[in-house]
């Protein structure tokens, strides 16, 4: 059996390879749009990949069944309660799927959404489960939400309660020792306590996973239900584009450079331009009008929070980060970031832009207490409410960054804004976009809430 894993830190997303070696048959689970790693293991260890296999329908990613439909005319699978608008085989609860001595074995699970559903993976048809790909519904720590798209005729609690079902009488039946092994890590918004670990076991969950330990339905419907991460608006969006024929990616897209003047026309136009610089080298000089989304944190699920999907983009990035940024991008089905800026080490721009640059006020949490103690400011917290619950800073307004740019009218534009969140990165994006958007007395906490909180320790 082969059954290799493929994750990217920046969508917190696992994909999965699992193959036959006798036979040199393949599926795909849950694939992203660039399909080229998959294809290039596939040729590696000598497969033909003869289906793709998505657990459910993703909201935060746009899957690449299309792009290997058309690569290898692999037929697509999907759990018997979905709907598309393209050819599938629905798979059944107790099904085999053989490819081989490998067998896979369809569980129903839903739960995170109606159609979902997890695979069971055997090395021989008899021999014991080795592995269980479990999608969105148990993740390493956690469980799948039940909020985020997909409720059909129900609703979040009805998932709920499903998924006490799925958890309790179907997984958690499996022997300790298969590997569970899901379709996201720590930091995705499908769940709100995931484990950076990538894989784990039904023992090892069963023993750890606050989620999963025994308690009544309705105790579990309220603990999956109380403190999920805001949804992204993006999410609805690619859950459609999941369901839907839809263009596909190029393999070899490579987006060009744009000239000065070329991107002072596109500024001056209304065209979204997100910096992927780091926010201390974004505060020290970037053009007006510009959103700072760092390269280095989780790049494509918050440029999908500041752009509509489908909006035109222009990427402020350093040397050698450009295509992998339209890339990360392309994977949420933001397709149209579709030129882009380098900048030096040094943060030089074009000298042509000089009139368009500007600084951000960045402020320190001693900073923070004196302009709290002496003016009056509007604070605002954009973490999620999970993480709201280890503490907040008194008087903080709580606006989830998702949130943000559909509550700018609970701002003010007449006195001094912060914005915090718990480290830094998310506020330089939450400061730019509130910027970008007209407010001008704009700053945001250095080291965030995590720094609030230290500083409050060493002082007591």
């Amino acid at each position: 059996m082969i059954l290799e894993q493929y994750y990217i830190e920046c969508l917190s997303h696992a994909s999965y390879l699992i193959g036959d070696e006798s036979t040199g048959r393949a599926v795909v689970v849950d694939p992203r749009r660039d399909i080229t790693e998959y294809l290039a293991d596939a040729r590696r260890f000598e497969l033909t990949i003869e289906g793709v296999i998505n657990t459910h329908f993703h909201a935060d990613f746009v899957s690449g069944h299309l792009e290997l439909l058309e690569a290898t005319g692999a037929w697509i699978g999907f759990g018997e309660a979905a709907e598309t608008d393209y050819p599938i085989r629905r798979l059944r609860h107790d099904e085999h799927i053989s490819l081989g001595e490998v067998d896979i074995e369809i569980l129903s699970t839903p739960g995170h959404t109606w159609e979902s559903i997890s695979l069971l993976v055997r090395e021989r048809p008899q021999a014991l489960p080795s592995a269980v790909l479990t999608g969105d519904s148990l993740f390493i720590g956690d469980v799948g939400r039940p909020d985020l798209v997909n409720l059909g005729d129900g609703s979040n609690t009805d998932l709920a309660r499903a998924m006490y079902h799925t958890i309790h009488r179907t997984l958690l039946t499996l022997p300790d020792s298969v590997t569970v092994m899901p379709a996201h890590g720590a930091g995705s918004s499908c769940g709100k306590n995931l484990s950076a670990k990538l894989t784990s076991t039904i023992g090892e969950q069963r023993r750890t996973n606050p989620s999963v330990q025994p308690m009544s339905e309705d105790a579990f419907v309220a603990l999956i239900t109380d403190g999920q991460p805001a949804v992204p608006a993006y999410f609805s969006v690619a859950a459609s584009l999941n369901k839907a024929t839809h263009p596909l990616l190029d393999q070899q897209r490579h987006i060009p450079a744009v000239s000065a003047a070329q991107l002072r026309t596109e500024l001056a136009s209304g065209t979204k331009v997100l910096d992927a610089r780091t926010p201390d080298d974004f505060a020290a000089g970037h053009l007006k009008g510009s959103v700072n989304v760092g390269f280095d944190g989780r790049f494509a699920e918050t440029g999908g929070m500041v752009a509509e999907i489908g909006e035109k983009v222009v990427l402020i990035t350093y040397p050698g980060q450009e295509q992998e940024a339209a890339m990360r991008l392309a994977r949420i089905g933001s397709d149209h970031a579709d030129s882009y800026l380098t900048v030096d080490a040094d943060g030089a721009f074009p000298a042509e832009l000089a009139d368009l640059m500007q600084t951000a006020a960045r402020i320190t949490v001693a900073e923070l207490d004196q302009l709290l103690a002496t003016e009056a400011v509007m604070l605002v917290d954009i973490r999620n409410p999970g993480e709201r619950e280890f503490g907040v800073i008194p008087g903080a307004v709580p606006i989830p960054l998702a949130q943000l740019r559909f509550r700018l009218d609970d701002l003010p534009n007449d006195r001094p804004i912060v914005v915090h969140c718990a480290g830094g990165w998310r506020s330089s994006v939450a400061a730019s976009l509130l910027r970008a958007r007209g407010f001008e007395q704009v700053s945001d906490l250095v080291g965030g809430y995590d720094e609030w909180a230290a500083h409050k320790i060493a002082g007591s």
